[in-house]
This record gives structure tokens, C-alpha cells and sequence, in this order.
């Protein structure tokens, strides 16, 4: 069991499947040195466990908790192509998006739950560059999408 996965597992945490993508792309891709994950929905055993918009349907406390789920996920995807997540050398950026109710402006609290979960597991090398966008309507109708590049260290 890598160091990162151990951390997980005091964190009372393991990582999951890779999510199978939902249409014509893969889950991460390695360039180089840096993997670039695709979108990650907060899918837990196949499946989203809440739908709609925060700030309507869903409370930014419940879209907070299920970011940290889709951040779970990009790790996920990133060690189906790193092989070994003690190869990360630092997250470099996190993209999330919020699909939110016309008068939500929350979304980087939302996103918190993505990065807090990534500096816990990782330490320093989790803190990262962000944006948190406020959209309409995400794939599946999920409240939360998130995606992250990962600097790699050499093999």
C-alpha cells in the first residue's frame, strides 16, 4: 500500500474505482510528467448519490462533501496512469464547477471540499491553483464536477 493510500485509510477513506467514462474520452491521460484527469462526477459505486443544483435541490454543505467524493475519484483516475500515488509530486490545479441555482454564489466554498481533501491526503503537495465556475446543468444533472492536473516526480 502506497504512502497516499495509507493516509486514506486513517482518513477512514480507500480509493475507488476508476468512474468508466460517459462518452468518448478517458479518465486521465499522462503527458510527460503531468496527468490531466477528465471531469469527475461524484459517482459512488456507479451511481450519483444526490442530483440538482446547489442552492436549490442541494445544500452547499451536501455539494461540498460530494467535491470531496469527485476529488476521490480524480485521484483515482490518476493513479490508473501513474501506477503509484507517491509518484505525485504536487497537484498543480483544480477546476470545479457548481451547477447552481440562479442566485448561488458559493462555489468556492464548494470547491473547498475538493482541495481541503487534497492538501489532508497529500500535505503541501495537495495545495494547488483553483477556479470554482458557476454552470446551469453538469452531466447526469450532478451538482459538483471536478478535474485536477498532477505534476508527476521522475520514475
Amino acid at each position: 500500500m502506497s504512502a497516499v493510500e495509507a493516509k486514506l485509510a486513517e482518513m477512514g477513506l480507500s480509493l475507488p474505482g476508476v468512474v468508466p467514462p460517459l462518452a468518448a474520452y478517458q479518465p486521465a491521460v499522462r503527458s510527460g510528467q503531468y496527468v490531466f484527469t477528465s471531469g469527475q462526477l461524484p459517482m459512488v459505486d456507479g451511481k450519483l448519490p444526490m442530483t440538482g443544483k446547489v442552492g436549490a435541490e442541494v445544500t452547499p454543505e451536501e455539494a461540498k462533501e460530494l467535491a470531496r467524493t469527485c476529488a476521490l475519484n480524480a485521484l483515482a483516475a490518476v493513479k490508473s496512469v501513474a501506477g503509484d500515488l507517491d509518484r505525485v509530486a504536487r497537484v498543480v490545479k483544480v477546476v470545479g464547477f457548481v451547477a447552481s441555482a440562479t442566485d448561488f454564489t458559493g462555489q468556492p466554498g464548494v470547491l473547498n471540499g475538493a482541495s481541503e481533501l487534497l492538501a489532508e491526503v497529500l500535505g503541501d503537495k495537495g495545495v494547488h491553483a483553483r477556479s470554482a465556475v458557476g454552470v446551469a446543468v453538469l452531466p447526469l444533472d450532478a451538482p459538483v464536477e471536478v478535474e485536477i492536473q498532477v505534476e508527476l516526480t521522475e520514475a
